[in-house]
């Protein structure tokens, strides 16, 4: 098989509940990985928040590269 470099653009819809929609943005921006929800139970309780569900909303590649090594 042969080895590739694939760049990936996604985008997500998360539902949040927070304080304002300012640390909503903040929050959603930081504690969110991969379609998963990153945050512990004690960050949830320090900031005051929750991260509900995500969806994601776009998936696409836009450049592919083999990788070849020497």
């Amino acid at each position: 098989m042969k080895n590739y470099q694939v760049i990936l653009s996604k985008s997500y819809i998360v539902e949040m509940k927070a304080e304002n929609a300012t640390k909503a943005k903040q929050l959603a921006e930081f504690y969110t990985g991969d379609i998963a929800d990153i945050s512990t139970d004690q960050d949830r309780k320090d900031y005051g928040f929750e991260i509900g569900q995500m969806i994601c909303g776009m998936n696409e590649a836009f450049e592919v590269k083999e990788i070849t090594h020497d």
